[in-house]
């Protein structure tokens, strides 16, 4: 599956070089024309991250996620500083049919675990940025990547699998933004520790051959969830790398 990413700030949509606020590329196009674009090209799905919202959770932008929402031409999913209950709740009650958590994952457990029970694991994508030691471990960074949480990948999964997770988007954070091409042995490592998880890789896309590259290593993974994994796409889209028509077809052959 094939997810076309949106991040803004402010109503405008941007991009962040290794998610450093003070390295932002604006892009002079309207998100709600850029949902209709991507739609026309055949995306069932949007990831909208809402980096006011992160910064300042009482400016997160619900009015403009709404609109976009309300355009009725794909799902969303959207994530950015969800520190609270009513962040969950006022994403959903403006038509989000997932949200993305990330830092209070590792920061709290027990209290995004006992959101997913109450929402259900179908609504939440747990979005767990890492950093790969010395070591080969896979320490999931918090605040903005600025800090180690001294969690593991693995360890944070096998705790919430035990109440049903379904949807995980994984980032190296070495390679985001970065156009460098993905972590393949990462999730071919994760596909295959974890087929019952839907992997969304992110991070690092730069061509089409990038998407099949990670096609045959995301193929069998969640589909016991009825839900393919997929790969998350972003600046390659907006920088005319290629078009969401062109890589959804890549996906597909």
């Amino acid at each position: 599956m094939i997810i076309p990413a949106i991040d803004l700030i402010e109503g405008s949509v941007v991009r962040l070089y290794q998610g450093d606020y003070d390295q932002k590329t604006e892009y002079k196009i309207d998100p709600i024309e850029l949902v209709e674009d991507y739609a026309r090209q055949g995306s069932t799905w949007l990831h909208i991250v809402d980096l006011t919202g992160a910064k300042d959770t009482a400016k997160r932008q619900l009015s403009l996620i709404k609109k976009m929402v309300d355009t009725g031409k794909m799902k969303f999913q959207t994530g950015g500083g969800i520190r609270t209950e009513d962040d969950v709740k006022h994403l959903l009650d403006v038509g989000i049919s997932r949200v993305v958590i990330g830092s209070l994952a590792a920061k709290e457990p027990e209290l995004v675990k006992s959101w997913m029970q109450k929402y259900g694991p179908e609504q939440i994508v747990l979005a767990l940025d890492i950093n790969i030691n010395a070591k080969g471990e896979k320490m999931i960074a918090t605040h903005g990547w600025q800090e180690d949480s001294g969690v593991e990948l693995e360890a944070l999964v096998d705790d919430f699998l035990t109440v049903g997770l379904k949807h995980v988007l994984c980032t190296d954070i070495s390679k985001d933004g970065t156009l460098q091409g993905p972590n393949q042995a990462l999730y071919t490592e994760l596909a295959a520790q974890y087929p019952q998880i839907s992997w969304q890789a992110s991070g690092g896309i730069s061509c089409i051959g990038d998407i099949t590259a990670l096609k045959p290593v995301l193929r069998d993974s969640g589909i016991s969830n009825a839900t393919p994994s997929g790969v998350i796409l972003g600046r390659s889209l907006l920088e005319g790398k290629f078009t969401v028509e062109e890589a959804i077809s890549a996906w597909q052959q």
